[in-house]
């Protein structure tokens, strides 16, 4: 016999499909504000979002690359030649292989980028003060692990 009464089963699903909800949300926002920031960079939702992922996987292979924003290859180079172009990443030789390039982030924009995400961040930064170090803790934890499965979602869409 199940120890967790009915009303606190009916209430734990409401939560769960609160968060849920929550999270969509959050994702059409930050959405949403990555296609404003492109547009004031004069950059693509998706160049952005690669920026990004050069910014913290970086130094990185173009083959990486397209693994980790599940683009394929032929799509990330055009991507790759605007960020180029917008003097956002350099393409370097490979010191390990002659043959591969690495796509390296140039970090003279940063301060254009950081600025365009202030008001998230100081609205952020107000959130998390109103929780303490171990509500902290238990957020960052939740979303760390839905990440992780976010990114399993996408590998299993796209077949990896």
């Amino acid at each position: 016999m199940s120890s967790v009464r009915p009303e606190g089963a009916r209430e734990r699903r409401r939560l769960g499909s609160e968060i849920r909800e929550s999270l969509r949300a959050l994702g059409i926002q930050l959405s949403l504000l990555n296609q404003q920031v492109g547009a004031r960079l004069e950059l693509k939702s998706i160049d952005v979002e690669c920026l990004d992922l050069i910014n913290r996987h970086g130094p990185i292979g173009a083959s990486a690359l397209a693994r980790l924003a599940g683009l394929h290859p032929a799509t990330l180079t055009g991507i790759l030649d605007r960020l180029e172009r917008g003097g956002w990443i350099a393409r370097e030789r490979d010191p390990n292989d002659r043959r591969a390039t690495l796509l390296r982030p140039l970090r003279d924009r940063n301060a254009e980028i950081i600025g365009l995400y202030s008001g998230m961040s100081s609205a952020v930064e107000e959130i998390c003060a109103d929780y303490d170090e171990n509500e902290l803790a238990l957020l960052a934890d939740f979303l760390r692990r839905t990440s992780t499965a976010g990114r399993t979602a996408t590998d299993e869409l796209s077949g990896r």
